[in-house]
């Protein structure tokens, strides 16, 4: 990669966080807060041990959302049904897991294969809509979304709640230790220090590498991959060279609401043992954000993802400390999102210039080589 490349490469993201800390700074000046006391309590408070491992247990779901949206989207689909994918994924996973009692591998492979089914099948009603019936995907994912939702108060109302419990908290039972995620506690304690404030680093980091790792393999490394990518391109040629456009968006959508149904087992498997009315809830919709400030790679999404989940993990401190509102940092976020899609474009923009002058040169230098040639 040229430097040239390479200094347009970071100066989107760059710009795009430059831009959103000034507009922040400017908000919390507004409200009388002084931003750059603000920013060192963040920066302060978010460079301890502990705030770094609820960092990474923050930054799990997210990115697990971020790659599940990005299937979608290099496949020119918007699947906005994400949140209600892993919701219903989470709570019958949950149920699954603590309706029965294996040994520890196979219990937490029965989970993961419970949800990835659950999140793929209810995607796949989608695809199998666009291509069979037309219907946008948007309009079909919201419509699922509600029925997620709907289906989850019932299911848990009616069918999978806890007998046992006298909280008066609706939840599933809670899930036996052989079906829980053991934490990695002892891996970073081994090149750190003791982790205090009874912090655990969910050990399903893990797997949201792998599936990374799988996600990028399986888009450039397999035909498969290729062809999902193509259609998503210009389906027209994709299917001139034998690819299958109908094929495609039904297996792009199978395998966003696999990855979908992976999103809420971190919590599940590594730290409620269970589903109920507290579970997260709006993952899915910030996923969308993180794969587009990550531009749909790995890599990217990856650095969106801890981006989000240290702003989270360090915004408690302005309410402890008094310099602002905690909500200053959804205002970042929006705006991290908001820049990061503008700076994307003018960057792509100068770079479709530049390869078009580039080509033009090179076209004119062989040309008047062979005029000069011919006098």
């Amino acid at each position: 990669m040229s430097v040239r490349r390479f200094a347009l490469a970071l100066a989107a993201p760059v710009c795009a966080f430059t831009f959103s800390i000034g507009v922040s700074s400017l908000v919390l000046m507004a409200f009388g807060t002084n931003p750059i006391d603000a920013w060192s309590e963040m920066l302060s408070y978010g460079t301890r041990l502990e705030t770094f491992v609820e960092t990474g247990n923050r930054a799990t779901p997210l990115y697990l959302a971020g790659i599940a949206v990005a299937i979608g989207f290099r496949m020119n689909l918007f699947n906005i049904g994400v949140e209600g994918q892993y919701v219903l994924a989470a709570l019958l996973a949950a149920s699954a897991g603590a309706a029965v009692d294996l040994p520890p591998v196979l219990h937490v492979a029965l989970i993961i294969a419970v949800a990835m089914t659950v999140g793929s099948a209810f995607a796949g009603v989608a695809g199998y809509l666009k291509v069979s019936r037309g219907v946008h995907e948007v309009i079909s994912t919201i419509m699922l979304n509600a029925v997620a939702l709907a289906a989850v108060g019932f299911l848990l109302r009616n069918w999978l709640l806890d007998e046992s419990d006298t909280t008066l908290n609706m939840m599933t039972p809670e899930i036996p230790a052989s079906g829980q995620f053991p934490h990695l506690n002892s891996l970073v304690e081994t090149f750190t220090r003791e982790i205090t404030r009874g912090r655990e680093l969910w050990g399903f980091l893990l797997v949201a590498v792998f599936v990374g790792v799988l996600f990028h393999v399986f888009l450039n490394r397999t035909r498969v991959g290729f062809d999902l990518r193509a259609t998503g391109l210009n389906p027209f040629a994709a299917e001139a060279s034998g690819a299958d456009p109908s094929t495609n968006i039904v297996r792009a959508m199978l395998l966003s609401g696999a990855v979908a149904g992976l999103i809420g087992l971190p919590e599940v498997l590594g730290d409620a043992h269970k589903y109920d009315l507290g579970f997260a809830r709006g993952l899915g919709f910030t996923g969308i954000a993180v794969a587009l400030v990550g531009r749909n790679h790995p890599g990217g999404i990856a650095i969106a993802a801890l981006l989000f989940g240290w702003l989270d993990s360090s915004a408690p401190i302005l309410d402890v400390v008094g310099d602002a509102p905690r909500e200053i940092v959804s205002i970042l976020q929006g705006v991290v999102v908001l820049s990061a899609v503008v700076a994307y474009e003018v960057v792509n923009r100068i770079r479709r210039v530049s390869e078009a002058r580039d080509a033009a040169v090179a076209v004119r230098l062989p040309l008047e080589t062979s005029t000069g040639n011919t006098a």
